[in-house]
């Protein structure tokens, strides 16, 4: 089968995004190496006359041509491609839609990281891109109006739309620029280029410099315009978060209400079926209608939405207070406070019950533990032997306050004690 153009152009026509069709077409075209000039010459017109979305499957068609022939090391479409792939991809980038122009761009970042072409070759290209943007952008909108079209964004996107207009004007400045100072700086500090005479030399390099600082304030503002965007961003993203709640609560509360109107129905709807008396339907249907709570999904009416009181919320039996140990205790309110009363006749007072407030406590009676003691006789293994002694029983015939005073008395230590007393007056 003869090799010519219209049948290149029927294989282009028939081309598509698919990765199977681009292979296929491409292996094609590339069995014909031998006509690898005349393929690229179709091939840069059918970008021109293709329509947007077809310009972007033309563009990837030469990628993998050219990517396919510098793995196997055939370099003939490579150097057919070189004098015409920068106008060839600056006429695709430019009659192609913002998706398929960031698209495009990537692809031209792949043949600058792989080295598919040279890297001049390759810098032509971005800088064919870069005019195609700045041609665009310095185009004066229609009626006035901005760069991004107020019918095309969103009200909500409203404050962001001229940053983001901003940053897109910073890129497009600072990328041709950080572009030649790179493209002068490799040239200066290649190895492998003459070095010129100082006077010349040094008229580069202060050239150099201020293509540098050219750079460098373009990508400053990039920064800043970023930095700018990425704030309106931020503000934006909260604004939508809170509203995010409101409408997430407002949709719990709908869907509540919609659960008790449906379940208010089905009562009415059962009542008719029993065939109820007219007043029983009409209690049901005026009954209060069940608030549901959304936090906790139990249905309240409006009396149990009422709060309920404080001592509700503490536990019975809570820890009490702690108390120190060297903290005395709060004196009782009403104490128990000992009367002291007479001894009845025939009893002192030691044989008197205490008297208080709450009542009076029996009487302890004497008893004697000494009258009865059971001993046995030592070395003895006999019955035991029981021996009854009396005990001493001590008179108290006087009250309690004689007796402590006899016992102040023996002592000898009140003797004198008036005495004592008058001299210290």
């Amino acid at each position: 089968m003869a090799f010519d153009g219209d049948k290149i152009r029927a294989k282009l026509s028939s081309l598509n995004e698919s990765q199977e069709s681009i292979s296929t077409v491409s292996q094609w075209i590339m069995f014909y190496r031998k006509h690898a000039e005349l393929a690229a010459q179709v091939w840069m017109q059918a970008i021109k006359d293709a329509p947007s979305k077809q310009k972007l499957c033309l563009v990837y068609l030469a990628n993998e041509i050219v990517q396919q022939s510098k793995i196997k090391k055939k370099d003939d479409f490579v150097r057919a491609y070189d004098p015409i792939i920068a106008e060839a991809t600056a006429a695709a980038y430019k009659g192609s839609s913002a998706d398929g122009q960031n698209k495009i761009r990537r692809v031209v970042d792949v043949w600058r990281q792989r080295a598919v072409f040279k890297p001049e070759i390759v810098t032509q290209i971005e800088a064919a891109l870069d005019e195609v943007d700045r041609t665009r952008s310095t185009r004066k909108p229609a009626l006035g109006g901005s760069l991004i079209s107020s019918t095309a964004v969103p009200p909500e996107l409203t404050p962001v739309a001229p940053l983001a207009t901003a940053l897109q004007k910073a890129e497009l400045a600072a990328k041709p620029a950080v572009t030649s100072a790179n493209q002068d700086y490799e040239k200066t500090t290649n190895p492998n280029n003459p070095v010129p005479t100082p006077p010349v030399h040094a008229a580069g390099l202060s050239a150099l410099v201020k293509k540098l600082a050219t750079a460098e304030g373009a990508v400053a503002e990039s920064i800043k315009a970023r930095q700018a965007l990425i704030t309106g961003l931020e503000k934006l993203l909260q604004t939508n978060k809170a509203k995010l709640g409101a409408e997430q609560a407002q949709a719990m509360e709908l869907g509540a209400r919609k659960n008790a109107i449906e379940g208010r129905r089905r009562e009415v709807e059962e009542a008719i079926l029993k065939g109820l008396d007219p007043a029983d339907q009409h209690a049901i249907s005026s009954a209060p209608l069940l608030a549901p709570n959304i936090t906790t999904g139990v249905q309240q009416t409006e009396d149990e939405l009422t709060s309920p009181p404080v001592e509700t919320f503490t536990p019975v039996g809570s820890p009490q207070p702690f108390v120190p140990d060297d903290v005395l205790p709060e004196p009782s309110a009403h104490p128990v406070e000992p009367i002291a009363v007479e001894a009845p006749p025939g009893h002192s007072a030691l044989n008197s019950a205490p008297v208080t407030k709450v009542g009076t406590m029996p009487p302890i009676p004497n008893i004697d533990l000494s009258a009865h003691i059971t001993q046995v006789a030592p070395g003895s293994n006999g019955p035991e032997v029981h021996v009854e002694r009396s005990a001493k029983k001590r008179k108290m015939s006087r009250s309690l306050g004689e007796d402590e005073m006899a016992a102040f008395e023996g002592d000898g230590e009140i003797a004198g004690m008036d005495e004592r007393l008058g001299s210290l007056v």
